[in-house]
C-alpha cells in the first residue's frame, strides 16, 4: 500500500473535523500532498466519519485522477488538485460547511479583521471569492471552484491568508500540511462567528460597522509577532 504514513496523517486530519465541530454528516474533507511523488491523499466521497480508516483514504494525482484506493475520492478532489498544482507552497487543504463561515459565504461577504484573534492568523480579511457562473458549474464544477480561488488570490499571498470563502458555498483553508489546514478551518469558523456578533452588537448600538475594524498597526503587530521575520510568539524553534 502506497503512502502509508501520509494516509494516517490525512485520516487523523479528517477525524479532527467533526471533533472540532466543523462538519456534520459527511460535509467536509481534508487532504495532504507528497510533493516528491506528485500525489496527494484525500478522504473518500460520502463515507461517514465513523467508517473512515487510514486504509480507505484515496491517493490522487494533480490532475485529480485516482491512483490508488478502493473507494471514490471526495467530490471536491478536483478543487484540491488544482490548488496543489498552482500553489507549490501549500501542503494540505480542507473544505467544510461550518455554519458561521458558510453564512458569510452565502452573504457573499469577506470576513473583515475586527480584532487580534483574526490578525494572529490572517493578514487582512478572509476573502470571499466570486460565485461561479452557470457555465462554470455545468462544465467542471469542482475544477472551476479551484480556478475561481486561484483567480481570486491574484495579488494576494495564500500563506498570509491561508483560506477563503467561495460565494454561496463555504470555506476552503490550507497550510503546510493537513493538520495546519484543519487549524485554519477552526480559525475561520471562530472569526466568522466573532465578526457576526461584532456587527450585530454594532448595529444594536447604532455604531458604524467600519468603526469596528482593527487598525492596520494592530493587525501588523499581531500577524508579524507570530509570522514575521522577527516573530517572538511561542517558545522559538
Amino acid at each position: 500500500m502506497m503512502l502509508k504514513e501520509l494516509r494516517e496523517q490525512v485520516y487523523e486530519a479528517n477525524m479532527d473535523l467533526p471533533k472540532h465541530g466543523l462538519v456534520v454528516f459527511t460535509w467536509g474533507n481534508a487532504s495532504q500532498v507528497d510533493r516528491e511523488k506528485g500525489l496527494f491523499v484525500i478522504k473518500p466521497s460520502g463515507v461517514d466519519y465513523e467508517d473512515l480508516s487510514p486504509e480507505n483514504m484515496v491517493i490522487c494525482d494533480f490532475e485529480g485522477n485516482k491512483v490508488e484506493g478502493d473507494l471514490n475520492p471526495s467530490s471536491d478532489t478536483a478543487t484540491h488538485a488544482y490548488l496543489y498544482k498552482n500553489w507549490d507552497n501549500i501542503g494540505g487543504v480542507v473544505h467544510t460547511h461550518s455554519s458561521h463561515a458558510v453564512s458569510w459565504a452565502q452573504a457573499g461577504r469577506s470576513i473583515p479583521c475586527y480584532g487580534t484573534t483574526h490578525a494572529d492568523y490572517f493578514y487582512g480579511e478572509v476573502p470571499c471569492m466570486r460565485g461561479l457562473s452557470a457555465e462554470e458549474i455545468e462544465e467542471a464544477y469542482e475544477l472551476n471552484t479551484g480556478k475561481v480561488i486561484v483567480e481570486g488570490f491574484e495579488g494576494k499571498d495564500p500563506v498570509a491568508q491561508p483560506g477563503c470563502l467561495v460565494r454561496n458555498h463555504g470555506p476552503f483553508t490550507w497550510g503546510k500540511d493537513a493538520a495546519a489546514a484543519v487549524y485554519h478551518a477552526v480559525v475561520v469558523e471562530e472569526v466568522a462567528k466573532m465578526a457576526l456578533h461584532t456587527e450585530q452588537l454594532a448595529i444594536a448600538a447604532a455604531k458604524p460597522i467600519d468603526d469596528c475594524r482593527a487598525p492596520q498597526y494592530l493587525e501588523d503587530k499581531h500577524y508579524m509577532r507570530k509570522h514575521g521575520p522577527n516573530a517572538y510568539y511561542g517558545q522559538g524553534k
